[in-house]
């Protein structure tokens, strides 16, 4: 809540009616004036008299969203970004069964900061790259599942252009899983997701949880 604004901004001198979103990595606006900010490139990031004011590329930019708001994205576009372990909910405590292979730095260190004790897990973290995978982690999960575990499936993001300049080769390589087909399927096991999470450059993850189902009156 509190991340979406219909306001005034002014750019570098030009002023117009938008409607400003955050929505990590990125600050959007649309309407009269349509720009994409990822935070990384915001400098200068100040609350002024109920503007939140920065710079980008060289030029100056105030978005009038009043003293409250601006104080409150400031704070979120300034403070560091949460890491891997964080965004997908493991802590110290937390005892993690992973199905599949960590094949990724950031996944490797977000699974280091896990509880190094064994016993029932209370997150699943399953590694796919096709459907046939992907079904066979279900039903290697399907009693956790069923119990109210839940489960992030960890699969290849689709190829941006970002991507694929910095991965050499990725653009000749196949992309046999979708988000799509990750959603599809799991809802068809009764599960449904609930989370979103960059995991790399290359890997994204979806986290489902047990459909609840609703209360006879």
């Amino acid at each position: 809540m509190g991340r979406e604004a219909e306001c005034t901004c002014d750019w570098n001198g030009t002023s117009a009616k938008v409607k400003a979103l955050i929505e990590p990595p990125e600050l959007i606006l649309r309407g009269a004036l349509k720009r994409r900010v990822p935070f990384a490139e915001m400098k200068n990031v100040r609350a002024d008299i109920g503007k939140l004011r920065f710079d980008y590329r060289g030029e100056t930019v105030a978005l009038l969203i009043g003293a409250a708001l601006a104080a409150k994205w400031v704070h979120f576009l300034t403070a560091p970004p949460p890491n891997l372990a964080k965004k997908l909910g493991i802590t110290s405590e937390t005892i993690v069964r992973m199905i599949g292979p960590a094949d990724d730095a950031a996944l490797t260190e977000a699974l280091a900061s896990a509880s190094p004790n064994g016993g029932p897990a209370g997150l699943i973290l399953a590694r796919v790259n096709t459907l046939q995978e992907l079904s066979s982690a279900l039903k290697a999960a399907a009693e956790q599942l069923d119990r109210g575990i839940a489960i992030w499936f960890i699969y290849p993001k689709a190829r941006g252009p970002r991507e694929r300049a910095l991965v050499p080769g990725m653009a000749s390589k196949a992309h046999p899983l979708t988000e799509n087909d990750v959603r599809t399927t799991a809802l068809a096991a009764g599960i449904v997701d609930n989370k979103v999470a960059a995991v790399s450059l290359t890997l994204t993850a979806l986290r489902f949880v047990k459909r609840r189902t609703p209360k006879l009156s």
